[in-house]
């Protein structure tokens, strides 16, 4: 009897799967049915999930080291750009060399708002305090998932996809020009003359690949696949022109008369390098 226990148990480790590290997902949702899908979809992708449907939930619940956050901006109790601000306050988790460390008082936790409301005042006012991406009501679960997947490696590596050396780069290792502008890929600061600017990771990123291209066009559509890494592009998504909105607010630059990022209409945006 004793000989079968431990074949038994040596064919189950032989079968084990190997442990390993599961961030977790903040769910910030009133709608019950779209909590419990969102729920669901994480899970099955491989996240761990904590689920909230009201303000008062989220603060007892959340601020425990999670990765990222999704939050409705309508809850019933409270306004979730307000919570995502209480949350930031509570617990901030820091990404280093691709893992979750434990959290920190001088670190981001990022965040996807999630909308009914397409307004770009209710999007802009959650990219002031730090927001990243926001997702308009109705979407399809997959698509949340795969910019969770997108934000998360943005914040891991703090990078975008692009080849160093291509148009804007300096001899200067990681640092990329555009007039008075400054952007250092390595140390992920951008400055404007001896100014700081303070850009968002996703913010960032759009920056960079436009650097990047140096004068070329680049399409919404391509800046949203490059950025956000997923294939869930429509021409009616705004994203894009919301945060370049946002970006040249941050430069102190205008649509009207721009001295970073150009409008090409009906084509995309160009650094003007």
């Amino acid at each position: 009897m004793a000989d079968r226990k431990r074949a038994a148990n040596k064919e189950r480790k032989k079968y084990a799967q190997p442990e390993r590290d599961v961030l977790t997902i903040g769910i910030i949702e009133d709608d019950r049915l779209l909590n419990q899908a969102l729920d669901m979809s994480l899970k099955n992708t491989g996240y761990a999930t904590v689920c909230a449907r009201t303000r008062k939930d989220a603060l007892s619940l959340m601020g425990k080291g999670e990765a990222l956050l999704l939050i409705d901006i309508g809850l019933p109790d409270g306004d979730g750009i307000c919570l995502y601000q209480e949350l930031q306050g509570k617990c901030r988790p820091k990404f280093q060399g691709g893992a979750q460390m434990q959290p920190s008082a001088d670190c981001e936790i990022p965040a996807i708002f999630l909308t009914a409301r397409d307004e770009e005042r209710d999007m802009l006012a959650a990219f002031d305090i730090g927001a990243d991406d926001y997702v308009t009501k109705p979407f399809l679960p997959l698509e949340l998932v795969a910019r969770v997947r997108a934000q998360l490696r943005r914040y891991q590596r703090y990078g975008a996809p692009g080849k160093e050396g291509a148009p804007g780069k300096t001899g200067e290792s990681g640092l990329l020009v555009m007039k008075d502008l400054r952007l250092d890929t390595e140390g992920h600061q951008c400055f404007r003359g001896d100014t700081e600017i303070f850009l968002t990771p996703t913010e960032f990123t759009i920056l960079k690949v436009l650097l990047l291209n140096g004068g070329k066009v680049v399409s919404a559509e391509e800046l949203f696949h490059a950025v956000w890494a997923d294939d869930y592009y429509s021409r009616g998504n705004n994203t894009v022109s919301v945060h370049i909105r946002h970006i040249r607010e941050k430069l102190k630059d205008t649509a009207e008369n721009p001295k970073y990022i150009k409008t090409v209409w009906g084509v995309g945006y160009r650094a003007d390098v």
